[in-house]
């Protein structure tokens, strides 16, 4: 009798230990993919309290937060024959863990080879200039790319980050030149449009004097109080405008030849 309520106890504490065993807690953003004798459950488990009775049944753990993978930098050739190194960031969640789990054996490592080649053939196919100036176009068509060939696995590519272009030395002292040459051109054009408006000014001054002869006595007058603010030895001999265009008139009839008289 004793040896049968030994092993009855023995039986039931394998039991209770078995049960405790199979009890597994999934956090919020876990969830458990379930094989039971080898086939696929229809829905995965979580989060909370699961039941996985081994061997018969089990389970994959699959984190549904948003992961963060670097791609390692890629030598590009770009359509304009330029060689440059370019890394960029992903940033991908698991939308379906079934999908994630029986699709692909590694849906990490396939996503970070996926990303290399086309990062390689994305970017092989813009010139320089739009790999530098239009960095957001180029993400944006990454990611619909990646996110095209991952959605068979459940995962959902959300963003496309490249993150930084090493130029070569002398590609960098041209663009450097570049530069340069067009400050000068903005700063050339934007001279000239100066001295475009400053004739424009000029000519209306000239239009406003014609019309009105004594505005150019009153900006003489001007000017000599604005040279007599400041300090130097400058010597200012007034002379009315009136005088000199009566001389010049004067010089001008003296200039005209006599009329001969009538007979």
């Amino acid at each position: 009798m004793i040896d049968i309520t030994s092993f009855t106890t023995i039986v039931i504490i394998i039991v209770v230990l078995y049960l405790i065993s199979s009890i597994k807690i999934l956090r919020e953003y876990e969830r458990g993919v379930i094989f039971r004798l080898g086939r696929l459950l229809d829905q995965p488990k979580g989060p909370g309290i699961v039941l996985v009775f081994a061997p018969i049944d089990r389970m994959v753990r699959v984190s549904l937060r948003i992961e963060t993978l670097e791609v390692p930098p890629q030598d590009v050739i770009t359509r304009d024959n330029v060689t440059v190194k370019v890394n960029a960031v992903i940033y991908f969640r698991v939308i379906e863990p079934r999908l994630a789990i029986v699709e692909v054996s590694n849906f990490l490592n396939a996503t970070s080879q996926l990303a290399q080649t086309t990062l390689r053939s994305v970017l092989g196919e813009v010139e320089l200039d739009e790999l530098l100036s239009q960095r957001d176009k180029l993400n944006l068509r990454l990611q619909s790319i990646l996110d095209q060939h991952t959605s068979p696995w459940g995962v959902k590519v959300t963003v496309v980050e490249v993150k930084q272009v090493d130029l070569p030395e002398q590609m960098i002292r041209a663009i450097g030149r570049q530069a340069e040459a067009e400050r000068e051109r903005r700063a050339k054009i934007i001279h000239a449009e100066g001295e475009y408006s400053a004739a424009e000014k000029l000519s209306m001054a000239a239009k406003v004097i014609q019309e009105q002869p004594v505005a150019i006595q009153l900006r003489y007058l001007q000017t000599l109080v604005e040279i007599g603010t400041e300090k130097n030895t400058t010597i200012v001999f007034p002379l009315p405008i009136d005088i000199l265009s009566s001389l010049e008139r004067a010089l001008g009839k003296l200039g005209e030849p006599s009329k001969p008289a009538n007979s």
